[in-house]
């Protein structure tokens, strides 16, 4: 898909599959605005300028590059960004009512303030590079191929989810789009993500590994030995820090002796960029994704924000108040930004947006509906996937002998 993000019919079919996760039929999709995305005036290029990013020792390697000041877009794309932004953003508040109606069980952590971030970048990677990220998961679940219904259901913990209900919040995972989770330890996707650009050196596949975290777990040591690796290896990594401004209950001034994290990698290169905007963000994982292929590691901050506490145990204004979070609300909100964006090309009226706000809340709805009424687990599903090629005689012992599966003795 991401070989053709240039092409306007490719990106109306991703328009019509993006829609049909969500459960609507194709003939529908395509009678709506999607159709009106082929329209030659919706297709017709425009400039959009952004605030100026900020570099780090962008000439450690040779001559500093100039970073990207503008994206040329369409109105017809500027939609397809605000529809799966409202999407994210509804999916996530239908989880934080889910969640209080205890219909979701453990950790549970939301983007919503985040989406300008998870959407540009997807804008600009493809589906053979690879994300790793934190337990701040459920948006790049969708955003790699899940439908909202599958999302939710692993969330309540149903059979139709990613883990099969297993994995629950934080343990999302769908390998056939290269996303590797959703990781419940802080800071663990870093490695992990070390070793993932590895393999994408290896096989000279001319990808890269983006290796998500927030600020809260920058200052983690397995983070800087695998970056060092990374950049003796020159291996195609990119460390995306979604800087939201809080590690936790603990602002980044109170937490990090040196809070521009885009610095932080010392001996390798970095850039600070506004996660709030989509655009923005989208132009700036482009030249990411040049320099980790064709010169090594880079380091990332998306200056970014989130609206929810930590996790949904957390009310999030014991540390802030409210009128901090409405006013980056008011101010800088991306979801938002994407919408004026639309309206200002002038091809785009405020009752179309109305219109995609009333489908994308009925299809969210209905996939709340869905992952309620589907399945949990078979209490079978307890004892798989939990080695890899595990033959159905694996021996795993239970708490007692007697609730043991598999064959005494057998070890494959």
């Amino acid at each position: 898909l991401g070989e053709h993000r240039g092409c306007t019919d490719a990106k109306i079919m991703l328009s019509v599959a993006r829609r049909a996760r969500c459960g609507v039929p194709a003939a529908r999709c395509m009678s709506s605005l999607v159709k009106a995305a082929k329209d030659k005036e919706l297709a017709k290029p425009l400039t959009i300028d952004f605030r100026p990013m900020e570099g780090w020792e962008l000439d450690y390697y040779g001559t500093a590059p100039t970073l990207p000041t503008s994206a040329t877009t369409s109105a017809g794309e500027l939609l397809e960004y605000y529809e799966t932004m409202y999407t994210m953003r509804r999916m996530e508040i239908a989880t934080d009512v889910l969640y209080k109606g205890k219909f979701v069980a453990g950790f549970c952590h939301l983007y919503d303030g985040q989406e300008g971030v998870g959407m540009g970048l997807e804008a600009a990677a493809t589906m053979t590079d690879s994300i790793v990220t934190s337990y701040r998961d459920h948006c790049y679940q969708y955003t790699r191929g899940s439908t909202v219904a599958e999302v939710l259901g692993e969330l309540l913990g149903k059979y139709i989810g990613p883990a099969k209900g297993k994995g629950g919040s934080m343990h999302m995972y769908k390998a056939d789009a290269n996303f590797y989770g959703g990781n419940g330890i802080v800071g663990s996707q870093a490695p992990l993500g070390a070793g993932i650009a590895f393999a994408h050196k290896f096989a000279g596949d001319g990808c890269c590994s983006f290796a998500l975290y927030g600020d809260g777990a920058a200052n983690q040591g397995q983070l800087f030995e695998a970056l060092n690796m990374a950049a003796l290896l020159q291996l195609p990594l990119v460390y995306v820090c979604e800087n939201n401004q809080y590690g936790m209950g603990t602002s980044k001034k109170r937490s990090s002796a040196n809070d521009d994290y885009y610095t932080r990698g010392g001996y390798v290169p970095g850039i600070k960029c506004d996660g709030m905007n989509v655009l923005s963000v989208r132009e700036c994982t482009k030249f990411l994704k040049k320099h980790a292929v064709e010169v090594g590691p880079i380091v990332v901050e998306f200056d970014t924000y989130r609206y929810h506490g930590h996790s949904m145990s957390d009310p999030g204004i014991t540390y802030r108040n409210r009128d901090e979070v409405s006013q980056v609300r008011a101010a800088r909100d991306p979801v938002d930004r994407a919408k004026r964006y639309c309206i200002d090309t002038e091809l785009v009226t405020e009752a179309e947006i109305k219109e995609i706000d009333k489908e994308v809340k009925a299809e969210v709805a209905a996939a709340v509906e869905a992952a309620k009424a589907a399945p949990p687990p078979e209490q079978s599903e307890l004892w798989t996937d939990v080695h890899v090629g595990q033959s159905k005689d694996f021996f795993m012992r239970g708490p007692d002998i007697s609730t043991s599966s598999g064959v005494y003795g057998t070890n494959r």
